[in-house]
């Protein structure tokens, strides 16, 4: 029926697909499992991925500005030196005092206007006592603005009860500090710091990170109150910072501590086991399309050297009667994309029958999927482009031996 508008090419292709409709059956189907298994396993590693990202880096910035660390310096002996004085052997490390970052607005301002950075916000943090009647309690100070910090780490989602609006005299704590402690939203705490500065502040809310130790210990109040605990006025123990692409924190990491001065952590650095367990997954995900696209690769170049053995005669024909090499090469070609198309558009749509499957059935324990899957149109698209292309590529060898196929040998032979 197409054949009026079809070029030549195009009509030899299909008709030696029709006539082969078993072998061209299998190599779809082939195609298919195999495209399947790209689109299943690629959306499955990157939901994975993301969620693991999501949860280590919600409760963290992505980078981390401090203060430098003090180091021990020897005292050297000099002209003034009582005579016999000599440098000790054993030099040990002096005890790291709670410092502000020097010229941290500068450094902040610098920071914010380097295009990579999302978000940055200051923070007073320290140790400190929590005491409640006599109920006492370790803890990790944190001052924070909450316009900017919030950007950063979602404390204000995590809120499962009261809520985020921090004053002069409210502190946030964890779940489990408050169950320790006995506390609820309203009532107050004494926090005390090593050098004996106190004040007693409310509960405005209670929070959950999905962490039992980062519930005991970590709590969270304004700024200046912090500042005012910890003996810093007017400063700061660190400057949190995100960006845009998280996989390159250490590159941005290692330009803002060029460019400012003040050393600067990422988390690729700071969780250095993790990030290698996600660089691992990623390259063992690369390594199943790849020998999966291989396998596609060989069964389709199988198919069609078969192919050119039997339609030898006719191919000998066609050269007989004046088709060129080129127009055999095509049909071939055409053979390969076509197998890897057709393929490829099955193999999509089971690869997305089998996502949607996974989350219907893979859920926690409260009914919610297991992890978030991202149904992206570039993943399908490029499982399309990458079947077609690796049909053509596999029909290479097979096409251009039926292209050098002598006529008289292949009619009489």
């Amino acid at each position: 029926m197409f054949s009026a508008w079809l070029p030549f090419e195009w009509i030899v292709a299909i008709r030696f697909l029709r006539e082969g409709r078993l072998q061209t059956l299998f190599i779809i189907t082939g195609v298919a499992i195999g495209v399947a298994v790209i689109v299943f396993m690629s959306a499955l590693m990157t939901g994975l991925q993301a969620n693991f990202i999501r949860r280590v880096l919600s409760a963290q910035a992505h980078i981390q500005l401090l203060p430098p660390k003090e180091a021990a310096r020897p005292l050297r002996a000099d002209s003034t030196a009582a005579a016999g004085m000599i440098e000790g052997a054993i030099i040990q490390p002096p005890l790291q005092r709670l410092k502000s970052i020097d010229q941290w607005q500068a450094v902040a301002t610098q920071i914010r206007a380097m295009p990579e950075v999302t978000a940055v916000s200051s923070v007073a943090g320290g140790s400190a006592l929590a005491v409640r009647g006599s109920a006492s309690r370790a803890i990790s100070v944190a001052g924070i603005e909450p316009a900017s910090y919030y950007r950063i780490v979602n404390i204000d989602q995590k809120i499962v009860r009261g809520n985020a609006q921090l004053k002069a005299t409210d502190i946030l704590i964890g779940t489990e500090m408050a169950s320790d402690l006995g506390v609820d939203i309203g009532d107050k705490l004494r926090v005390t710091t090593a050098s004996g500065a106190a004040s007693a502040l409310t509960v405005l809310g209670i929070f959950d990170l999905g962490n039992k130790n980062a519930n005991q210990r970590s709590t969270f109040v304004a700024l200046h109150t912090a500042q005012s605990l910890l003996g810093l006025p007017g400063g700061v123990t660190s400057l949190e910072v995100t960006v845009g692409d998280v996989y390159a924190a250490e590159v941005i990491a290692r330009r803002i501590t060029a460019a400012t001065g003040v050393e600067a952590d990422s988390w690729i650095k700071s969780s250095a086991e993790f990030f290698t367990a996600v660089s691992a997954q990623k390259a063992a995900n690369t390594a199943i399309r790849f020998f999966v696209g291989l396998s596609v690769a060989f069964g389709i170049a199988s198919v069609l050297v078969v192919v050119v053995v039997q339609k030898s005669r006719e191919i000998g024909i066609l050269r007989a009667m004046g088709i060129s090499r080129g127009q055999i090469l095509r049909v071939f070609l055409l053979q390969g994309g076509l197998l890897g198309l057709a393929g490829a558009l099955v193999g999509s749509a089971i690869g997305l029958l089998a996502l949607l499957s996974w989350q219907h059935f893979e859920i926690n324990a409260d009914g919610t999927p297991l992890f978030s899957l991202v149904f992206d149109s570039a993943l399908f698209t490029a499982a399309l482009l990458l079947a077609t292309l690796t049909g053509l590529g596999a029909a290479f060898a097979p096409a251009l031996r039926a292209a050098r196929l002598d006529p008289v040998v292949a009619i009489h032979g």
